[in-house]
């Protein structure tokens, strides 16, 4: 059934993708970004860490939504490279979240899919926080929200396995209870950007609260991830249902003119420039929230007919998206030559949905 619902996704979305000049040069230009971003590989720590992991998460969508060869030929390659292995930290969600694109191939029936070190890497990951006694959050950045849940999610559906998914909602919970600000409806990156009403907090330069874009892009685009694969009468689906409309809500508001984000979110005249890795993120999640009848297509269908053509506009003629803060994890600059992998991995994911929608 896993198998199957994947390829009739994939088959369907791409029978809409067919027609239209609008959908041609929407693949068109995934398929540059592919090309450029396999002619150039970059290795942070290695091509199994978390950067690899948000980027061939965009393939395996990309490839989910045309079906074409060239996206499944890089997601092959790459995970017979890695040896279908996770990397190393097993107290960090970040190094799983290169398996979200091992189960994608596994679901397609790749006849040497191996998820065993996957399964053993949850499974450790999970003893790690009972084991070591910890008095915060296992999943302590709001980025760990894009690493570990969709992973953990899928693996709870292949395996038919509640208890699983009851331990990502646990998880995400206690992360959530941290770092959600219920008055901006946005997540603090960490505890050191939440405000105590201490003379000590950490402000904008308009006095107002540091939320990251692409902070909050991992989780907007986690929930997408999330809730496509959440059984729909999962106990706590309405929690993850209201988080995504809250975040969605204000994300709206927050779009500049251009039709991007800027990387301080409550600070636009930070960066005289938006910001495509957060604005990418944003735009995959807000699109499949129309495509899933989460939002409002009336209202929210504006957004995305603003931030992909804006985002069309950060990808160079050779197929490089630019415009894309480097790693880190508070708002920073970035310029039209500035890219990383995951940036490209957002665009894809982006492009995956602007392509189902009518």
């Amino acid at each position: 059934m896993f198998v199957a619902v994947f390829f009739t996704q994939a088959c369907t979305a791409t029978k809409q993708a067919g027609g239209g000049t609008a959908a041609s040069s929407t693949k068109k230009a995934m398929l540059r970004a592919l090309e450029w971003q396999e002619a150039h590989p970059i290795v942070e720590k290695s091509t199994k860490d978390w950067t690899n992991g948000a980027y061939y998460t965009g393939v395996a969508k990309a490839h989910q939504a045309t079906g074409d060869a060239e996206f499944l030929k890089a997601l092959q390659a790459m995970a017979r490279k890695n040896e279908w292995q996770t990397y190393i930290r097993i107290n960090s969600a970040d190094d799983v979240a290169i398996s979200y694109a091992y189960l994608y191939l596994a679901a397609l029936g790749d006849k040497d899919a191996n998820l065993a070190p996957t399964e053993d890497f949850i499974k450790k990951h999970l003893a790690y926080q009972q084991e070591q006694k910890r008095n915060k959050p296992l999943w302590w950045w709001c980025d760990a929200l894009f690493m570990a849940p969709p992973v953990f999610t899928v693996l709870a559906k292949r395996n038919h396995d509640p208890v699983l998914l009851d331990e990502m909602y646990r998880h995400y919970k206690e992360t959530y209870d941290l770092l959600y600000d219920k008055e901006e409806h946005l997540f603090a990156r960490d505890d050191r950007f939440l405000w105590t009403g201490a003379s000590t907090d950490k402000k904008e330069q308009n006095g107002k609260k540091i939320f990251w874009s692409r902070g909050n892009g991992w989780v907007l685009g986690g929930l997408a991830l999330i809730l496509q694969d959440m059984p729909k009468d999962y106990a706590h689906r309405p929690f993850f249902e209201q988080l995504f409309q809250e975040m969605a809500t204000k994300v709206k508001a927050l779009q500049q003119p251009d039709g991007m984000w800027t990387t301080s979110l409550l600070s636009p005249e930070s960066y005289d420039h938006t910001e495509t890795s957060g604005s990418g993120f944003f735009t995959y999640g807000i699109a499949w929230g129309i495509n899933n009848g989460l939002l409002n297509s009336t209202d929210f269908k504006p957004v995305v007919a603003k931030a992909w053509p804006a985002l069309l506009k950060m990808q160079k003629p050779d197929g490089m998206v630019g415009f894309v803060q480097n790693i880190g994890f508070d708002p920073r600059p970035a310029t039209a030559d500035s890219w990383q992998n995951y940036g490209t991995g957002a665009f894809l994911l982006a492009g995956s949905e602007v392509l189902k929608m009518k």
